[in-house]
């Protein structure tokens, strides 16, 4: 059984990461058809960046992949849970969690690591 699929005007869901051992919520990307077919076929987490226009690997330029262990849809099916097995950091800004502060600014997430390091800018 397939289960219906709510695609926004853009053609893209809402997809959130939660780490599967901890249940942390790691992120929130957007994924499009595509994505989300290159996702089940290869069993890691692949998402369309609405800035740059295009299908991406989570970890394709810093090896820190989300392996999926299960998606889940909403009950509206206008929204996707990823759970993952992150290896390393799911921000890109070296934090464990893109959600690492608070609304008035205090970090609260771990950084795992440097993105000066990791990424070529």
């Amino acid at each position: 059984m397939t289960v219906d699929l709510a695609f926004d005007e853009q053609e893209l869901l809402p997809a959130v990461a939660q780490d599967a051992d901890s249940g942390d919520v790691l992120m929130l990307a957007y994924v499009s058809e595509e994505a989300l077919e290159r996702t089940r076929e290869t069993g890691y987490a692949h998402y369309y960046s609405r800035s740059r226009d295009e299908l991406w690997k989570k970890g394709g330029s810093s090896s820190h992949t989300q392996r999926i262990e299960e998606v889940r849809v909403d009950c509206d099916g206008d929204a996707l849970l990823y759970v993952v097995e992150q290896e390393g950091g799911a921000c890109h800004t070296g934090y464990e969690s893109c959600f690492h502060r608070t609304l008035d600014g205090e970090v609260v997430g771990d950084r795992v690591f440097d993105p000066d390091d990791v990424y070529d800018e």
